[in-house]
């Protein structure tokens, strides 16, 4: 596995990388020491691979075009490192994360299987025509493909279209809900396969309080409601401030407020009762019983509100963000706020109208069933397992030699 160093990156596949470990297959992962700790307790041997990706300041430009520059220099920097590990030792099978492309251009260049793990939305028929064109109209955007090509011709790659490598993967799973892609009648279904969120393989399909064994609803709470921007975005002291203003002290409501790892708790100004303030929460779990969630609409955290089955205040604060509250609104499960928008009582009013909402609950708990029966980490671990049988045959056993 060739991975980059966001979280909202790496986790999302994490549960697929432990579940090949416990079949017996043996599993490297590259990526930069800053999430080595996320990905050791998978079982996967680590292989460092210094980024210069912001994922541990979170400071990522404003503009898109730079932004992507940062992943294509970042390809650059990774793929000599990866060729010292892995040109001595080949895997059968490489897997990369949509925005680690040394991996694609390592297995290329060695002319092994690749598969690619999205963990948001994927290309449709037509993308480059709606949506393509108008990134490529940007300023900088000419260089920027200039750029790339110049890399695909030198780095051994056989896909030298740009457009191709970066944006049409031969084999893909999207770790997400097909419910949260746009235009999922228009994906090439041959390529790409909607796997849904990736949880582990033994938790219960049924029954909230297991499934939250990390985190405990107080007794006697009448509702839990969990606000998290994510991983990214998160020095937002005034929201937080807001959300207060809106949620804390309501006897009838136990809040769950995280805060990153930026926002100083001085900030927050006095916590009111029923309220905990984290600067990391077991997300899944205290979703498994909460019920609502303020999001900021990234894709983990808007496919795991769908996995809970809970209505949702789409906050959104940057990129897909925007495109993916829409999608929860259509989908029928969320209000959108934007955060110029987001006063106490807005956020207050939002919130009591979902719950209120009979046709809320019932969409909520349709996508929740569409979202689980889409096979998630074993269906996922199944298909690889496909992909590495058609590439070098197993041999009778338990392990795979």
């Amino acid at each position: 596995m060739a991975g980059i160093p966001a979280v909202s990156h790496v986790l999302p596949s994490l549960e697929i990388i432990r579940e090949l470990v416990a079949r017996g297959h043996r599993v490297t992962y590259a990526n930069d020491p800053a999430v080595a700790g996320l990905i050791a307790p998978t079982g996967a041997e680590p292989v460092l691979c210094a980024s210069g990706l912001p994922g541990a300041d979170d400071k990522w430009p404003d503009d898109p075009v730079a932004a992507m520059e940062l992943f294509l220099d970042d390809a650059v920097r990774a793929l000599p490192q990866l060729r010292a590990f892995y040109d001595d030792d080949p895997a059968d099978l490489y897997l990369y994360d949509i925005g680690a492309y040394a991996g694609r251009a390592l297995a290329e260049s060695q002319g092994r299987p690749v598969l690619q793990l999205s963990p948001t939305l994927v290309g449709w028929e037509g993308y480059d025509e709606e949506v393509g064109a108008q990134l490529w109209r940007l300023p900088g955007a000419d260089a920027y493909r200039a750029k790339f090509t110049r890399w695909l011709a030198g780095c051994g790659a056989t896909t030298t279209d740009m457009d191709a490598f970066s944006g049409r993967p031969d084999r893909a799973l999207a770790l997400i809900p097909r419910a949260m892609q746009p235009h999922a009648d228009r994906v090439d279904t041959d390529r790409v396969t909607f796997v849904g969120t990736c949880v582990p393989v033994d938790e219960p399909q049924t029954g909230a309080a297991a499934e939250g064994a990390g985190w405990t609803r107080p007794a006697g709470a009448a509702r839990v409601l969990l606000v998290s921007l994510g991983s990214a975005y998160t020095h937002r002291p005034e929201f937080y401030r807001r959300c207060l203003a809106a949620f804390g002290g309501r006897p009838d409501l136990h809040l769950v407020l995280q805060i990153g790892k930026h926002t100083d708790l001085a900030e927050l100004g006095g916590i009111p009762p029923h309220v905990e303030v984290h600067r990391w929460v077991p997300q899944r779990e205290i979703l498994a019983q909460a019920d609502a969630f303020v999001t900021h609409a990234g894709m983990g955290g808007s496919s795991e509100g769908l996995l809970a089955g809970v209505p949702m205040i789409a906050v959104p604060q940057a990129v897909d963000q925007f495109m993916n509250a829409d999608r929860l609104v259509e989908l029928g499960v969320a209000r959108r706020v934007d955060t110029d928008d987001a006063t106490a009582e807005v956020l207050r009013t939002a919130l009591d109208e979902l719950l209120a909402a009979p046709e809320v609950a019932r969409r909520s708990a349709e996508l929740r069933a569409a979202a689980r029966a889409e096979g998630g980490t074993a269906r996922a671990a199944g298909l690889i397992e496909e992909m590495l049988d058609r590439a070098a045959p197993r041999p009778p056993g338990p392990l795979r030699e």
